[in-house]
């Protein structure tokens, strides 16, 4: 049995969240998927393609498809040495890491699931409100230019910065 609990986001293009659940983190991830995916169908019946981590794969793709009508598309990671942003999942990474900049989704000081899901919805609300009140921003006029390739390179050498009275050393990697 695993202490804790897990949150589980369907998020639209944009990143803002339609659904919002809490689980016991001791289930594997495609057990409290099948909620997730049930509360999503009910409030938002327009969605039609679900784009999830691959740990929602396997026999949830056929369940969804089957059951609610959904075409559940996993994205698969590709092999990395560390981090690497995957195309479709960091939409979900951002809202998640937006809803944690909340101190109260922090930690886990609800006693009730209920409790724990009714504050991140309460954060996804302000955030939206927040998104909607703001001045809206120019448009761009310069095209997003695409990142040039790496291609292997010798070690790099490392950056200096100089404080009082020692000297820190960090490689480039670090910086990014």
């Amino acid at each position: 049995m695993i202490n804790g609990r897990k949150r589980h986001l369907a998020v639209d293009m944009r990143g803002m969240p339609l659904t919002v659940m809490v689980a016991e983190a001791s289930p594997y991830d495609s057990v409290p998927a099948r909620d997730l995916l049930f509360r999503l169908r009910l409030t938002h019946p327009e969605v039609t393609v679900v784009w999830a981590d691959s740990a929602y794969g396997g026999p949830l793709v056929d369940w969804a498809r089957s059951f609610l009508g959904l075409t559940l598309k996993t994205v698969p990671r590709k092999d990395q040495a560390g981090f690497a942003v995957l195309a479709k999942r960091w939409r979900v990474e951002r809202a998640i890491s937006w809803v944690m900049r909340a101190r109260r989704n922090v930690r886990g000081y609800e006693r009730l699931i209920s409790h724990s899901e009714a504050h991140i919805t309460w954060t996804t609300i302000t955030l939206m409100a927040r998104r909607l009140t703001r001045p809206p921003r120019p448009p761009r006029t310069t095209p997003h230019l695409p990142e040039p390739v790496k291609t292997a390179t010798p070690k790099p050498t490392p950056i200096r910065l100089r404080m009082q009275p020692q000297t820190i050393r960090l490689a480039p990697a670090v910086l990014r």
